[in-house]
């Protein structure tokens, strides 16, 4: 929807004792761990301290990269000494949305939104406001949601808070004046009178009065920041002549229940046992009956027997039911309207493994209808995703938001045991006026001086475009780039080796422009085996010194496969599994080790950064490899001769 459309089904009448807020922020602004302090001083869940735990973030990934990828809510039932005062209850129940600071998971902020009534905007109080801040905000401020600026890890040595809290004015100006363009409701006035809190989530403590940099704010504990929530986030407004009106914004599965739809109460009160109209997205509804309701309280879901308006609840009975669709009154079914998302930037190609090496992982996952059934499974709770037919076979074209995205999707499918073929993330273009057009991101990068430009160049060769650069005085230096989102496949990897691993890079969607021409990604060619074998440290010392191998000794290849990186700007085609001829007075055992450089073992996702045009990336539960998308070295030779005769 947009989700303005569906607030404006609401009344006048509200409920005091609920608030439902979203925490959004860029990634690594301490969310996460702001949450747990929320509800280990409220008494949900016990003990703060051990913040590495980040109950939040429950998923495998989440927990290794330091990273949200799903959006969750959680509910923390507020009794405070503000609670009378600011809500005039006695008991404030407030329902919790932790979303991902990550633009490629953009879909999950905008179902985070479509349930909240306001937002907590967390910004560093040394990094400041970065891209997925922008990314987020953007989408708050067009839902004209009331926002609360919270200044995170006050304490951090190198915070500089009031220039934070300027910045992040400076961009909520920007944002609005953007939007107000489009949107003349929109009151600039407001945006500018946002409160301020004062934070520090690691040590659970927040004050409304701004500490000296570096320093922990005043109180012991999070009231300041409860007391913000209860008076700058309006209570939940419903009509109460309205119909049940409730909208699915997000699904689970229980063993027990099945299917779980996630859902926002708008209007109305929904009951246990109780019979709706379930109103599909095509616009069909059908009489179904609410067999189990379920509510939140701290991370455990409870039985109810009913949701009022503005409760967050999941129902279960219906099996087939999708996000964005309604759950209404039988005898007068009206619909919410449905949530839209942004469209994808970037596409690629998923299939069965047809490598040599296929199949040999025992109870791996390798015919086409089980990888087809997987992502139409991932289409249901993933709205940002799309999955198209090719005109190969057992190959399909998958869309994301962005390169960080489609790799986590991968991710999860070589841990669940499946073995894919994925081929190199391209953009998608669009066609605007007769032109074809690209899709654009706007780069911010911090990074030391000295290495101003060694980035300068990667991101030229990039068809990168430098706007601002400023340097903060204290030996690092901010640049502000607009560049083609291709330029960006492969870039991480590049600009890490660049800056030593000290530079931090985000970017976020910044519309669409005529297309800027070809881009080169590598300099360097593939190390590529010209058979079959086992790779054997004799030949791999004797050939080391043309580049940098991917593999062991002892490992086994075949034809095709790259195995390592050629320092020139060429494949080779080599032979690793070469053995040394035996005499009398040397023996296969005698082969040393000590001569012989460590590989580079890359990740899944260095993996589809190196992969170049004529490559793709063989992903299995236990190896992930790069190979030749054709195998046989004599077919690459006429496809090659073929192409270069095309073009002349």
């Amino acid at each position: 929807m947009t989700i303005t459309a569906a607030r404006a089904h609401l009344g006048s009448d509200e409920r005091r004792d609920l608030r439902n807020v979203a925490i959004v922020a860029h990634v690594d602004h301490g969310k996460t761990t702001l949450v747990d302090a929320m509800l280990s001083q409220t008494k949900a869940v016990g003990g703060h301290g051990d913040v590495e735990d980040r109950v939040m973030d429950s998923g495998e990934l989440e927990k290794e990269r330091g990273i949200t990828i799903l959006a969750k809510n959680t509910t923390v039932f507020y009794s405070g000494p503000h609670a009378q005062e600011d809500a005039g209850v006695d008991k404030v129940t407030i329902n919790v949305i932790d979303t991902p600071g990550h633009a490629d998971f953009g879909g999950e902020v905008e179902r985070g939104l479509s349930m909240v009534d306001g937002v907590v905007l967390l910004v560093d109080a040394s990094e400041g406001p970065l891209p997925q801040t922008r990314f987020v905000l953007r989408k708050a401020l067009a839902a004209q949601l009331p926002v609360l600026l919270v200044v995170n890890k006050t304490d951090r040595p190198d915070a500089r808070i009031s220039g934070v809290v300027s910045d992040s004015q400076d961009l909520l100006l920007g944002l609005a004046s953007d939007i107000a363009e489009e949107d003349s409701s929109i009151d600039l006035d407001t945006v500018l009178d946002v409160p301020v809190v004062y934070a520090s989530g690691k040590a659970g403590r927040a004050s409304l009065e701004q500490p000296e940099d570096g320093g922990l704010p005043q109180n012991e504990d999070l009231e300041p920041l409860f007391s913000a929530i209860l008076r700058h986030v309006p209570a939940p407004r419903y009509d109460a002549e309205q119909i049940l009106q409730a909208h699915v914004t997000n699904l689970d599965a229980s063993p027990f229940l099945g299917r779980l739809a996630l859902l926002r109460v708008f209007n109305g009160t929904l009951r246990k046992n109780q019979l709706v109209s379930w109103v599909r997205k095509d616009g069909s509804h059908k009489t179904v009956k609410i067999t189990e309701l379920l509510i939140t309280e701290g991370l455990e879901r409870v039985p109810a027997e009913e949701a009022g308006p503005g409760d967050i609840v999941a129902v279960a009975g219906i099996p087939d039911i999708m996000i964005g669709e309604t759950l209404t009154d039988p005898e007068n079914p009206q619909a919410l309207p449905d949530i839209v998302v942004d469209d994808p930037a970037i596409s690629m190609t998923v299939g069965i493994n047809t490598s040599p090496m296929a199949g040999r992982v025992k109870g791996a996952k390798v015919t086409a209808r089980q990888v087809k059934d997987r992502l139409e499974k991932e289409l249901i709770g993933n709205v940002s995703l799309k999955v198209l037919d090719t005109d190969r076979p057992d190959t399909w074209e998958v869309q994301g938001r962005g390169e960080l995205a489609l790799a986590v999707l991968i991710e999860q499918m070589r841990r669940e045991g499946f073995e894919l073929t994925i081929g190199k993330p391209k953009v998608l273009t669009r066609e605007i006026d007769g032109v074809m057009q690209e899709p654009m991101e706007h780069m911010i990068i911090d990074a030391p001086e000295e290495y101003m430009g060694a980035i300068t160049q990667l991101l030229a060769g990039r068809k990168g475009i430098m706007e601002t650069m400023s340097n903060t005085g204290t030996g690092w230096i901010r640049m502000e780039f607009r560049v083609p989102a291709r330029g960006l496949i492969a870039f991480r990897t590049k600009f890490l080796t660049e800056t030593r691993g000290a530079g931090i890079a985000s970017s976020y969607a910044d519309g669409f422009e005529p297309w800027k021409g070809d881009i080169e990604y590598r300099i360097s060619g593939s190390l590529v085996s010209d058979r079959a074998g086992t790779a054997t440290p004799f030949a791999m010392i004797n050939i080391q010194e043309r580049g940098t191998f991917f593999i062991d000794p002892t490992d086994e290849v075949y034809e095709g496969m790259v195995v390592g990186e050629n320092s020139r700007n060429e494949d080779m085609e080599i032979n690793v599994t070469k053995e040394k001829k035996l005499t009398n007075m040397r023996s296969a055992g005698s082969d040393s080790f000590e001569g012989l450089t460590p590989p580079a073992k890359l990740t899944l996702e260095e993996s589809l950064e190196f992969a170049n045009e004529d490559e793709c990336v063989e992903v299995t539960p236990e190896a992930v490899r790069i190979r030749k998308v054709v195998l046989d070295s004599s077919e690459r030779s006429k496809q090659s001769r073929k192409k270069k005769s095309a073009s002349q």
